[in-house]
C-alpha cells in the first residue's frame, strides 16, 4: 500500500499524526515552524489524501495504522511523535510497537475512548458511543451531512456547522468518512492502562485545552492519575481542535518540548 506523506526539512526526525477529518494538511503551519530545524514527516492515514481507503473485511485497529506507517519507522533510528486526537491514539500504539526508536511522545488530546469503559466512567464512555453511533447510523443511510453537523458541533462547539458555507460543509462531510473505521480502533482496543504506563516512554507529554469536551477531559484526568512520570501541559484557548484553530498557542509548546534536552 502506498503511503501519502510529506517529508520536509532536515535534522532530528519528527512524525506528525493528524486527527479525524483534517488529514496531514492540519500540520501545514507546524511543518513550516519546525522544518528549519527538524526533518518532519506528516502522513495521511487511511482514506486521506492519496493514501488508499481501508478495504479489509474486518474492524480496523490502531495497529493497522502503525503498520501503514512502518516505512517511516523502519528508516529511522530515533524519532519523536506528535499526535492529535485519533492521531494521538495511533501515536500511543506506534510508541508501544517501536519503543527503542521513540525520542519523545507528544499527545494532543488523544482519544482512546475504550479506557473510559475499562475504568467505569460509563457516562463519559456513553458520550463517545453516542458519537460513534451517529457516524455508523448516518453512514448506513449515506446521510453524511447529518453526521458531519453533529460531529463538528461536538468537537468545535455548538453552531460550528451553521457557520460553515456550503462548500466547506461538503468537504467536511466527505473527509469524515474514514471515521467510520477509526471509531472501531478506539472503542475496540484492549491494551490496559497499566500496559500503556509500563511501555510508553517516560518522556511523554500530554497537551490539552481547559475547555475541551468532557470525554477527552476525563481521559486526560485518568492519565494524570496513572502516569506520574508524564508531563501535562494545558492552555486556556480553543477547544479540542485548538491545534488547528490556535496554532500560535499550541505550536510553540510543541517546539519547546522537542527542543528540551
Amino acid at each position: 500500500m502506498k503511503l501519502d506523506f510529506i517529508d520536509n526539512g532536515q535534522g532530528q526526525e519528527v512524525l506528525l499524526i493528524h486527527s479525524t477529518v483534517a488529514g496531514n494538511k492540519q500540520w501545514r503551519k507546524l511543518i513550516e515552524y519546525l522544518s528549519p530545524n527538524y526533518r518532519v514527516f506528516a502522513p495521511n492515514l487511511f482514506g486521506y489524501g492519496t493514501t488508499p481507503e481501508w478495504s479489509k473485511n474486518r474492524h480496523q485497529t490502531l495497529s493497522d495504522h502503525v503498520d501503514l506507517l512502518s516505512e517511516i519507522f523502519e528508516q529511522s533510528e530515533s524519532i519523536s511523535i506528535v499526535g492529535h486526537s485519533f492521531g494521538g491514539s495511533v501515536a500511543m500504539m506506534a510508541a508501544k510497537k517501536y519503543p527503542e526508536k521513540i525520542k519523545k511522545l507528544i499527545l494532543l488530546e488523544p482519544n482512546p475512548f475504550y479506557l473510559l469503559e475499562h475504568h467505569s466512567d460509563r457516562d463519559s464512555y456513553q458520550e463517545a458511543l453516542n458519537l460513534r453511533d451517529i457516524i455508523k447510523t448516518n453512514a448506513a443511510k449515506e446521510t453524511w451531512g447529518q453526521a458531519a453537523e453533529q460531529f463538528a458541533d461536538y468537537w468545535n462547539g455548538p453552531g460550528t456547522w451553521k457557520q460553515m458555507d456550503d462548500l466547506r460543509r461538503e468537504k467536511f462531510a466527505e473527509a469524515l468518512k474514514p471515521n467510520f473505521h477509526e471509531f472501531d480502533c478506539v472503542i475496540n482496543e484492549t491494551t490496559a492502562l497499566e500496559e500503556w504506563r509500563d511501555t510508553l516512554p517516560s518522556n511523554t507529554h500530554i497537551l490539552f485545552s481547559e475547555k475541551t469536551v468532557n470525554s477527552i477531559r476525563k481521559i486526560v484526568t485518568m492519565l494524570e492519575e496513572t502516569m506520574p512520570k508524564w508531563s501535562f501541559h494545558s492552555y486556556s484557548y480553543g477547544t479540542h481542535m485548538a491545534p488547528l484553530t490556535h496554532p500560535k498557542i499550541v505550536n510553540p509548546i510543541i517546539r519547546k518540548i522537542l527542543a528540551e534536552i
